[in-house]
């Protein structure tokens, strides 16, 4: 059933249907509404999990943490300084392989303080060891939900379900919110296997010392389960699809001109206004805009999935491309976009020219006429760390 709803009441509304027995968050903008609705929905009997309000975002992943290693499905979220706070926990939910799930309202990092959108926060701790999904507008931040839970616990990997602060957080838009008993087909109870929690009539140890001898074993056993995650996640992806009707079972899509010279890749709602930047691109004589002389072939590749990095399906996407236009919203200071540099890599020995531009930090306007001539500088000159805007 549709609902025209803020973003953050659907979010609420789906980790509510997902049936977790512990959330624990802290409050802060502009993740604050998620929290708000999951508390509200416990005080008005509405919901029977345990909400933990904790003193603080270091706090909150401690709590699910510890309450994912007894053996129960766990939420919490965050945005800009309360996930670097959370920081260290990642990194030990991550290495215990615990399947806890994150939402991130993305929001610029201080300082100087900034409450708006950009993408700084989670990729400054992309490599925590979390997979990583970018929604594009809030029926996607919805759907990726469940597909979360569905996925960490099989795996025993955690799970980060990115969503624009504002851009979709605060907005009302329609949202078709699944039923129930479709949903619990497609994510059963949670039942964890005998040995991966702490059960007292069964001990085990979760994250125990490791020696040299052991340690680089653990990890690249865990770098591997996390490359080979794409397979379960294009499954998972195609499963939901099939119950619901909706979304697709690919890590990177494609929209546009399949024999566009010149591809725009990103992640987040900035994909929306690509999509209809690509549309006029490829418009026809008078009903092409910005004083445009001719028609142009254009494209955008939306990436889904930035952890594990889908290489060979990027790769795949922008086979046919001369020019990439990466357009990143956050920045690696003294280098450049960080999603440039990794579309960089994954093309490296190609033939395509990759051009990186950052747009949208803290929060400023990504407009339609900006991607135009980022579009243009793609295809005419050498620019690289170029601030749009």
């Amino acid at each position: 059933m549709k609902h025209c709803i803020e973003g953050s009441n659907a979010v609420a509304r789906i980790v509510k249907l997902c049936r977790p027995a512990v959330v624990a968050a802290y409050p802060i903008t502009p993740q604050t509404h998620i929290v708000e609705d999951l508390s509200k929905f416990v005080s008005d009997g509405q919901a029977d999990f345990e909400f933990i309000r904790s003193e603080s975002e270091f706090a909150a992943a401690s709590i699910v943490l510890g309450a994912s290693a007894a053996g129960v499905r766990t939420y919490t979220s965050s945005s800009s300084q309360g996930l670097l706070l959370m920081t260290e926990v990642l990194f030990t939910i991550a290495g215990l392989r615990l399947p806890v799930v994150l939402t991130c309202a993305n929001r610029a990092v201080s300082a100087p303080i900034n409450i708006w959108n950009d993408q700084q926060d989670s990729m400054t701790v992309r490599d925590a060891g979390w997979i990583m999904l970018y929604a594009e507008d809030n029926q996607e931040a919805v759907d990726f939900l469940p597909l979360a839970y569905k996925v960490a616990e099989q795996l025993k990997i955690p799970v980060m379900v990115n969503m624009d602060g504002f851009i979709l957080t605060h907005v009302v838009e329609p949202v078709d919110i699944p039923d129930e008993a479709p949903l619990g087909k497609f994510l059963p109870e949670y039942v964890p296997e005998h040995g991966q929690f702490l059960d007292v009539k069964n001990p085990v140890s979760l994250g125990a010392f490791a020696t040299p001898a052991d340690y680089m074993n653990i990890r690249q056993e865990f770098f591997d389960d996390l490359v080979d995650a794409k397979k379960v996640i294009k499954q998972e992806l195609k499963n939901y699809q099939n119950i619901f009707g909706r979304g697709s079972d690919e890590l990177v899509e494609f929209y546009g001109d399949e024999k566009a010279e010149t591809v725009f890749v990103a992640m987040g709602s900035v994909v929306g206004t690509l999509k209809d930047v690509v549309d006029e691109l490829n418009a026809v004589g008078k009903r092409a805009r910005f004083d445009l002389r001719q028609a142009r072939r254009a494209a955008v590749v939306k990436i889904k999935c930035f952890r594990p990095f889908p290489t060979e399906e990027l790769q795949k996407k922008l086979r046919r491309a001369k020019f990439v236009a990466v357009i990143d919203k956050s920045v690696s200071l003294g280098q450049e976009g960080i999603l440039a540099t990794e579309v960089k890599a994954c093309l490296s020995g190609g033939e395509q020219v990759v051009r990186g531009f950052v747009a949208g930090l803290g929060g400023r306007d990504i407009t339609k006429k900006q991607l135009v001539e980022v579009y243009k500088s793609a295809r005419k000159k050498k620019v690289d760390a170029t601030f749009v805007g």
